[in-house]
């Protein structure tokens, strides 16, 4: 099973669907905020190239936000 990772932040509207779409899909994913400290906004930003969240990553790899995610799934 993929390892994934969501970059989310708290009251964040995209980063709610975003996990909402991997839950109905059954695939578990871990969440990291980056509101909780700096350094991992920084980090996420370092990884991605992109300061919006939520970013994915899948086995490492930076897929996107939610709008990629989307079309990922077909569900654009």
């Amino acid at each position: 099973m993929p390892n994934v990772e969501i970059y989310s932040k708290s009251n964040c509207t995209n980063c709610e669907k975003t996990k909402q779409i991997f839950d109905e899909i059954q695939l578990p994913y871990s969440e990291i905020f980056i509101d909780q400290d700096y350094r991992i906004a920084v980090d996420m930003i370092n990884k991605s190239g992109e300061r919006t969240v939520p970013q994915v990553f899948i086995d490492k790899v930076s897929v996107g936000g939610y709008g990629e995610i989307l079309m990922m799934f077909g569900m654009s």
